[in-house]
């Protein structure tokens, strides 16, 4: 069998929100990609699959792959940078900038090697990314990203409007004909772990024409959708100026069936996400990617994550690098618990804050339903997991493994840490 073994060591996962379930020197099954359950012992394992390679992890912490549902691959460049602005501005003066360099597909080369390359090496297993406008460079990044090993979905993004002259469309005839190229091309190239997705940056550099004719590509090619949410005050702002007949930011996209419905559709931020903007991100299904980082680093304010998981509505976490400085999701994790603290002290002490557990789910399994059974080890689930190795992380009180697990995560662990990462069965590291 491909892409199968037992991976024994000490298995963290939380298959419930706010559950974390911690199994001592345990066995987990990976049969051809996907897990058949956690054992703790090899005598309890079924007898189909006693005779796999035992690949044991000593005194590892073995937790699922992470999921990065919102990040910019070519703002990775910058990343640590230019973070003394606003939204608005920064995209004008730092982030457009960079991006415009990738009309260069030897920089575009360099650039995602570096990206793709740094990825690799954290606790990331899947991602959702913003490439830039140009098809030759954003396939360049699919390139990249399939050869790392992870999985993921990346996008041509779309512009025809408030937009450097370098970065907007020529007209939206020819966004939606760079828009076929780019999906016919991704699919030509045979990728594996790789996907396309509707990309439009968001409502402010998008016309409706030019959504409306994303949304049909969206619908002939049965494609998942990735943008923007009521995200800073001065953007939200500025589209209900520009689409004065949306009832609210969200409707904006969803008249043209990019919001949910049909397919997935994942949104960064919703901070400023109104009652009837929520209830309609529930009733369609759209995910909200949670970026604490970049919601600090460029003022725009802290999302109400508990009133979304109250609703019932799908949440994960994002990087958001480079409005965000770092591409740890272990960052991201913790990130999402302090900003909870201080919405429920200083916003609504009605929203409990979010404890470890749950932040750590929307890390995994939570933003891991995006890709289907992910993020999880239960029986059926997709096999990603990282394997963390802490004793560099040296302590003179005793620890129980769930102090371990908080502290590898807290103290960013994935950057020296990591010994061993699946993704879908396959050894990445």
């Amino acid at each position: 069998m491909g892409n199968s073994f037992i991976l024994k060591g000490n298995i963290c996962h939380t298959p419930r929100l706010g559950s974390l379930e911690i199994r001592e020197h345990a066995c987990i099954v990976c049969a051809e990609g996907t897990c058949r359950g956690i054992f703790d012992n090899i005598s309890q394992i079924p007898e189909q699959y006693r005779a796999l390679e035992v690949i044991d992890c000593g005194d590892g912490l073995v937790l699922p792959g992470m999921v990065d549902l919102h990040i910019h691959a070519p703002q990775y460049a910058f990343r640590g940078t230019g973070m003394d602005y606003e939204l608005l501005k920064w995209l004008d003066r730092v982030t457009f900038p960079e991006e415009i360099r990738y009309a260069d597909t030897g920089y575009a080369a360099r650039a995602y090697e570096i990206f793709s390359n740094g990825l690799k090496k954290g606790a990331t297993t899947r991602a959702v990314i913003f490439g830039t406008i140009h098809v030759r460079s954003t396939l360049i990044l699919m390139d990249c990203m399939e050869k790392s090993g992870l999985i993921s979905f990346v996008g041509k993004v779309n512009m025809d409007r408030h937009a450097p002259p370098e970065l907007t469309e020529k007209s939206v005839s020819e966004a939606e004909a760079d828009t076929r190229l780019f999906i016919e091309e991704s699919r030509k190239r045979g990728y594996r772990r790789t996907k396309p997705i509707i990309t439009p940056r968001f409502v402010p550099t998008c016309t409706g024409e030019l959504m409306e004719a994303l949304g049909r590509i969206r619908k002939e090619y049965d494609l998942p959708v990735q943008s923007h949410l009521s995200e800073n005050p001065g953007e939200v702002e500025l589209v209900a100026e520009l689409e004065p007949e949306a009832a609210f930011y969200g409707d904006a996209y969803d008249r043209y069936g990019l919001f949910g419905r049909e397919g997935n559709t994942v949104m960064a931020h919703g901070i400023y996400s109104t009652p009837e903007e929520m209830q309609r991100i529930l009733d369609n299904g759209v995910w909200i990617a949670h970026c604490p980082a970049s919601n600090m680093d460029l003022a725009s304010g802290i999302a109400p994550v508990r009133r979304f998981l109250e609703k019932g509505i799908r949440v994960g976490l994002g990087t958001d690098v480079g409005g965000g400085f770092s591409d740890s999701i272990f960052r991201a994790v913790t990130d999402t618990i302090q900003v909870s603290n201080l919405y429920w002290r200083y916003i609504d002490r009605n929203a409990g804050p979010l404890k470890f557990a749950e932040s750590l789910y929307l890390a995994t399994k939570g933003g891991g339903a995006f890709f289907g059974k992910v993020g999880s080890f239960e029986d059926g689930y997709e096999f990603d997991a990282v394997v963390l190795d802490d004793s560099s992380l040296q302590s003179a009180r005793p620890l129980t493994l769930g102090d371990r697990l908080e502290r590898a995560v807290y103290l960013e662990l994935d950057r020296e840490g990591i010994v061993m990462k699946f993704a879908a069965g396959e050894r990445i590291l």
